[in-house]
């Protein structure tokens, strides 16, 4: 495989495994604000890089709007379906999916997981038309650098109230760790089945958006909101959104 590629698919990995091993060097769980500044800043570069790397291209090569329309509803719908159908908690312990009996830090692992789906997905495919048409996706690396970049934060979120529902420190990177791996698998996956899907990247790209926009709109922004107001979580938005729209 292309170097270049494999360098590419790790990034995000690698960015989930360093946030992860801040649970080694926090003593506690991070206070409120530090959480809201950190979604923030993930949320910002999630939606740039669905604006960006994923919906502008797919415009530029689809011949109508139809194709993009359909694949982000279908990325939308594929997470919804995820959310419903696997039980998970989030960062404020509010449980979601079928009844279980699953310990917390097992559901929290879950949620990790369905957040780096999308993003392993996003990389896969703007690798996959990178590799068959190299003008044809501009950005793939600029994307891969932004979701490691916002994997670190997210990363270090996740760990501390693993950690805190139980997990001993090693566990809990470990964990960490673990749940980033869906995303090179997911990318891998991606481009193995590229000759198929080749035919139809505006709408996969526009389906990876989709996906991404849709761990934001549900998860992200409703945590970074939560509670007293504050300003930080949405300055950190701004900063994340301009930070992707530089490495574009």
């Amino acid at each position: 495989m292309n170097i270049q590629v494999l360098q590419g698919l790790l990034l995000p990995f690698l960015g989930t495994s360093l946030g992860a091993a801040f649970v080694f060097f926090m003593r506690q769980d991070m206070s409120t604000q530090t959480k809201r500044m950190m979604t923030g800043f993930a949320s910002g570069i999630m939606v740039s890089a669905s604006f960006f790397s994923l919906l502008e291209p797919a415009l530029e090569q689809a011949k109508t709007v139809g194709p993009v329309v359909c694949g982000f509803l279908l990325g939308m719908g594929f997470l919804l379906f995820l959310d419903v159908v696997i039980p998970h908690t989030h960062m404020d312990d509010q449980e979601e999916g079928p009844a279980n009996h699953l310990q917390k830090s097992t559901k929290l692992l879950f949620a990790v997981t369905l957040h780096n789906l999308p993003e392993g997905m996003a990389v896969g495919i703007v690798y996959a038309g990178w590799l068959a048409h190299p003008n044809a996706v501009s950005g793939a690396f600029a994307l891969a650098l932004g979701i490691a970049i916002q994997n670190i934060p997210e990363g270090a979120i996740v760990s501390m109230p693993l950690h805190a529902a139980g997990m001993s420190k090693p566990k809990t990177f470990l964990a960490g760790v673990g749940s980033g791996a869906v995303e090179p698998i997911g990318a891998l996956l991606t481009i193995w089945l590229s000759h198929w899907i080749l035919p139809w990247m505006p709408v996969l790209l526009a389906f990876a958006a989709g996906a991404m926009m849709y761990v934001v709109v549900e998860e992200l922004i409703p945590e970074m909101s939560e509670g007293e107001h504050s300003n930080w979580g949405t300055i950190c938005f701004a900063l994340g959104f301009v930070l992707m729209l530089i490495l574009e």
